[in-house]
């Protein structure tokens, strides 16, 4: 899976980190491979709201969850953070190319992805859930029969509608959440099959929307780096640690989705 302000009115998901022992990480960047030097360089697919997108008001010109924890991360071992906008699919190999040192973009832990990745503990947990419009609010999967269903390419969302979708319904495969949105809104699909803390958070902003159906999938999201890259995931999980035991996760979650 690709999953700002207030706590969503339906089942969110709960955070859950399996995270490494706490304590100060005292990470030696010489022992990371990077992209550039004395700098973090991010892939993520922004705009993701509320985990990633741009905003020209931030020092680093992007703003969400993901992008305050990674801005933690680098901090903590002393990088300057910058992020590259990237499509989605296939966006965990992009490290292991070379083209950025890490991905964080609310990026679900999947065998196949960590068969060509290597994932940090994971740091949120996230389900999958129907967004419709809000006339049709009692709309459920089961009655996508002989309807249209938005999906992001590339994403758990995708999967688990093509595995689960009644037959009769069709699926219809976009790049990024902005046009599936839009399409949702003139009519053009019926539904939005995707991350719930997404969908959720966008039903808060727009009262044209709201999420009818969520499905338990278990999905947890994780930072990913190259393979060989041991060092830089083993200092982000004590960053990730000393988050957790000081407090600051519990406050950058509560900025974004509520106490």
């Amino acid at each position: 899976m690709k999953t700002h302000g207030k706590a969503w009115p339906v089942a969110a998901a709960l955070v859950v980190l399996v995270l490494a022992a706490c304590g100060d990480s005292g990470a030696d960047t010489s022992e990371f491979d990077l992209v550039s030097e004395g700098v973090l360089t991010v892939c993520t697919d922004a705009p993701y709201e509320p985990f990633e997108f741009e905003d020209p008001d931030s020092p680093s010109g992007f703003d969400g969850f993901d992008v305050d924890v990674v801005e933690q991360i680098a901090d903590d071992l002393g990088l300057d953070p910058e992020f590259i906008i990237t499509p989605f699919d296939g966006i965990w190999l992009q490290p292991q190319a070379g083209n950025c040192d890490i991905v964080a973009s609310a990026m679900t832990i999947t065998e196949d992805r960590a068969a060509n990745a290597l994932f940090s503990d994971p740091y949120f947990d996230a389900d999958q859930s129907l967004l419709v419009r809000a006339a049709e609010s009692d709309l459920t999967l089961e009655d996508m029969v002989g309807r249209t269903i938005g999906v992001q390419t590339g994403t758990t969302g995708e999967i688990y509608a093509t595995d689960n979708a009644p037959d009769g319904a069709e699926l219809r495969s976009y790049d990024e959440p902005a046009a599936m949105f839009l399409a949702l809104e003139s009519g053009d699909i019926d539904a939005i099959l995707q991350d719930l803390p997404v969908n959720g958070f966008r039903s808060t902003r727009d009262d044209k929307f709201v999420v009818s159906d969520t499905f338990s999938t278990g999905e947890q999201y994780g930072i990913s780096a190259a393979q060989d890259n041991e060092a830089l995931i083993d200092a982000m999980n004590e960053s990730l640690a000393d988050m957790r035991d000081s407090g600051d996760y519990d406050d950058i979650f509560a900025r974004w989705f509520g106490g």
